[in-house]
């Protein structure tokens, strides 16, 4: 990878000890036919790194990023970013843009800020399987800042 912009394109971050964030995960590894996508949990040494450049609240954070080109989209924009990546039939979430940000951002936040309450937290982060693990970066890569 050449350049900040190569590392992040298609990274996750999410919260690992989230239920709600982990089965997303889930869900896009599953829905991901082309492998594009990569993730990176909060609570890894490379989640920390990027959450503190990006500011990102460690202790409680309210959004999760997502890069597309490198650039760091939060809330209902990584969303759409997501179904995009995935292709059809996700990307056809692109009618949400319709919606007001203000709007479609209000109601991520509302899910985000109740996630633990809706659907739990785990002790420690999930475990990707023997073959999901390649997708998974948990140290900086070389030369990241």
């Amino acid at each position: 990878m050449s350049d900040a912009s190569d590392t992040l394109d298609g990274l996750w971050l999410f919260d690992g000890v989230c239920n709600f964030c982990s089965a997303s995960v889930q869900f896009a590894l599953w829905a991901d036919r082309k492998g594009a996508m990569r993730f990176t949990p909060l609570q890894s040494p490379f989640g920390q790194a990027i959450a503190a450049k990006y500011g990102l609240d460690l202790e409680n954070p309210d959004s999760f990023l997502y890069f597309e080109c490198g650039r760091p989209l939060q809330a209902s924009d990584a969303i759409l970013a997501l179904g995009r990546r995935l292709g059809a039939p996700w990307s056809f979430a692109a009618v949400l843009r319709l919606i007001p940000k203000a709007w479609r951002d209000s109601a991520y936040l509302l899910l985000a800020r109740n996630r633990y309450r809706l659907m739990g937290k785990k002790a420690a982060c999930m475990v990707p399987t023997a073959e999901q693990r390649a997708r998974f970066i948990l140290e900086p890569p070389t030369g990241w800042a």
